[in-house]
């Protein structure tokens, strides 16, 4: 193949330029980038990983000198001291070392604790600094070919992020400890992204569905013209139907009323195709389209990116994914244009599509993209596993897609008029379909096409054509809060509000979940008693702290210490201060709220009869013998009693995969399971309990177990 000669190529001149003896040392990030780029090298060429981070604060303490301008104590990371030692060696024996950790913030800081290591141990050996977007041989060439040196002030702008991290984290969490509960963290970040959680919580508690009906009527024009329209007029305004019987007073009106086509309107639309994927879109895509947490999509899409073996060789896919910028390099520009004039050329536009990048982009790396178009997902798809192959398929149909043309696209909407003369009052039904035109970048979707892009069909008809009624489909509905945060929205939201960046997204969000300050259930992010007692702590003491503006202004002066226009050290002295008197005020006033978080309960334990206590652990509640510590009996909270036997249901986990599941402690004899979360509320109607659930229709709602039970929490049952 292509990539083939090459990688050979490249080979063939290292070996030519480079002496006999000693060797080029690599050093790279991860073994599997190692593996990648090793074979695109030649044989005077040695590719390590530093597996990371060799270098870091100590965990078990502060370690910054506030006094003498914030500097940091760093140590050899616990473990990494071997590693550390055989890089080291490595290359006092090379003549030449080329540090290639990732083009971003921590990477720049990973290489600049390397050289300094490596310089600590011998001088004689030059260093050098090579960066790329993608893992191909000509990036890597390009690379080798134009080494740099140590970006200084990309490295202040990590140190001052872990310093300010550092400071926030190491103060707020020993007050946490002290005043709530021993093992919490408090971070500043994360601690913004959990105050979001909790007020979008208040607003879905305290929001109460409204009951409303909608009514589609069935027409029939011919003998075999059978349709379905939507009533979305009545009486000159949008219907508001709040119960079944304005339905059938409606239905009854218009049932023998004189329906006739009263208008057809068309309408064409030109649909551009949208850009390449920054990291939030592709978080926000793959959690929408695939249901990947973001957490799964970056470890997905780091295993494309450090490469994947096709046949006999190995292979980076995709561009880096840490990226905010929709950018695309001219290099590929000219291979999609060139692949779509092969295979599309009738939907290739006379000049490459630009797109604005956004003002809050760093604009350091492109796009995501494929790295060799030509590796379409139908080519490669044997080589990749079932998630590598799907999210690789809508990077590769996003990019190619943005380098097409426009599709066009034509609505009708047809009109039917229900008309009653003796009350003077008129229905209007209507019928809307779409069909595709020109299919322009559509040509590419399929795995991200919609149902709006696949186009749908209308009726035969035309203006003053008289309609029957055949029948009536009415549906009740209830009103829809505001949804719970999702993977994708939560990411979205921060983004908006310029809130971390594209490598801390993900791990917000895993942190968050790690703390138990959020659970996950049906893939929305809920809140904990604990989260939520935390964000009130933080809320009012420290409000500047997980203020949004307050994150987004930060965020901006880490971008300008990376840019050296102000100094990191004057940037959180400004912080400082006033944080640290605040923390010892709060220190000294705030009461303690340890304990109250654990209830007495009812229940016994069964091995020492003393009451058993319902108390707070990292994954949750539990209930836990009061006799501690000369009795350790623990065991799962009781949530609900099981319908079919009168045991008690607890919360489970699937093996392997870890899915939370609700089942009866009396299995296997038995073999109730749901997987919804039981709620403290027993149904008004037959007295089994409630459970929350979730759907389009509905949105967030209290629902009965009992499948032979109806009811339904609203607005009506509120009020009794």
């Amino acid at each position: 193949m292509e990539m083939d000669m090459e990688a050979k190529t490249i080979k063939a001149k290292t070996k030519k330029t480079k002496l006999e003896g000693k060797k080029t040392l690599v050093i790279v990030e991860s073994p599997a980038k190692a593996k990648t780029i090793e074979k695109y090298l030649g044989d005077s060429y040695t590719v390590k990983a530093s597996m990371g981070h060799l270098i870091d604060l100590p965990k078990s303490r502060t370690a910054v000198d506030v006094d003498h301008n914030f500097e940091p104590e760093y140590i050899t990371v616990r473990g990494r001291a071997k590693l550390l030692k055989e890089l080291q060696g490595d290359a006092k024996k090379s003549d030449e070392v080329l540090l290639a950790s990732d083009n971003d913030r921590e990477g720049e800081a990973i290489a600049w604790h390397l050289r300094n290591a490596i310089i600590a141990k011998t001088a004689k050996v030059p260093i050098k600094r090579i960066s790329f977007n993608e893992i191909t041989p000509q990036a890597i060439k390009e690379a080798v070919d134009n080494p740099s040196s140590i970006d200084e002030a990309k490295v202040n702008a990590q140190k001052a992020r872990r310093v300010l991290d550092r400071l926030v984290g190491y103060n707020l969490s020993p007050l946490l400890w002290k005043k709530v509960k021993n093992g919490l963290s408090a971070g500043r970040v994360q601690s913004v992204a959990l105050r979001l959680i909790c007020e979008r919580e208040k607003e879905v508690e305290s929001f109460i569905p409204e009951e409303y009906w909608t009514v589609e009527a069935e027409f029939k024009a011919g003998k075999n013209n059978v349709f379905t329209a939507q009533l979305v007029s009545w009486q000159g305004k949008k219907p508001e139907l709040k119960n079944e019987g304005e339905v059938r007073l409606l239905i009854d009106a218009v049932k023998d009323s004189s329906c006739v086509v009263t208008e057809i309107r068309e309408t064409e639309k030109t649909v551009r195709p949208r850009p390449p994927f920054t990291t939030s879109q592709l978080q926000q895509t793959a959690a929408n389209r695939l249901g990947f947490t973001s957490k799964k999509t970056m470890q997905i899409a780091q295993q494309l990116y450090e490469g994947i073996n096709i046949g006999s060789s190995r292979v980076g896919l995709i561009s880096y994914m840490r990226t905010d910028s929709v950018r695309i390099s001219q290099l590929a520009l000219n291979e999609v244009r060139d692949w779509i004039g092969e295979h599309y050329p009738k939907d290739l536009p006379p000049e490459p599509v630009e797109y604005a990048v956004g003002k809050k982009a760093q604009d350091a790396h492109e796009a995501i993209r494929p790295t060799y178009i030509n590796y379409t997902p139908d080519s490669i798809k044997d080589s990749l596993n079932r998630d590598q192959l799907r999210l690789y398929t809508i990077i590769w149909e996003r990019f190619t897609a943005c380098q097409m043309k426009n599709a066009r696209t034509k609505t009708i909407s047809i009109d039917i008029s229900a008309a009653i003369p003796e009350t003077g009052s008129e229905g209007i039904f209507r019928i809307s379909g779409t069909k595709i035109l020109e299919k322009g970048f559509y040509q590419v979707m399929k795995l991200l096409a919609s149902k709006e892009e696949k186009g749908s069909a209308v009726p035969s008809l035309k203006k003053g054509d008289v309609l029957q009624t055949e029948r009536f489909y009415p549906e009740q509905h209830f009103t829809q809060g505001p949804p719970r945060f999702t993977d994708a929205s939560i990411v979205k939201t921060l983004e908006e509000k310029g809130i971390g960046r594209p490598s801390t997204y993900a791990p917000i969000i895993s942190v968050l979940l790690d703390r138990y300050y959020v659970t996950r259930s049906n893939k929305q992010l809920v809140p904990t008693l604990l989260g939520r007692m935390i964000s009130d702590i933080l809320g009012e003491y420290f409000p500047h702290v997980v203020d949004t503006d307050f994150t987004a202004s930060m965020e901006l002066k880490l971008d300008q210490v990376e840019e050296n226009t102000i100094s990191w050290p004057e940037m959180i002295r400004e912080f400082w201060d006033p944080f640290k008197d605040q923390v010892d005020e709060v220190g000294k006033n705030l009461e303690s709220c340890k304990g109250t978080l654990d209830e007495a309960t009812d229940y016994v334990c069964e091995k020492c009869s003393k009451p058993l206590v319902k108390k707070l652990g990292r994954f949750g509640f539990f209930l836990a013998c009061s006799g501690f510590p000369e009795c350790k009996n623990t065991r799962s909270v009781p949530l609900a009693q099981c319908p079919k036997c009168g045991g008690d249901v607890v919360a489970r986990k699937t093996r392997g995969r870890g899915k939370d599941f609700y089942g009866c402690t009396n299995y296997p004899e038995c073999d109730f399971v749901s997987h919804y979360k039981p709620l403290t509320q027993d149904c008004p109607k037959c007295g089994q309990f409630l459970v929350e659930k979730c759907d389009k229709r509905n949105g967030n709602h209290k629902a009965c177990i009992n499948p032979a039970c109806d009811y339904l929490h609203s607005a009506e049952e509120e009020e009794k």
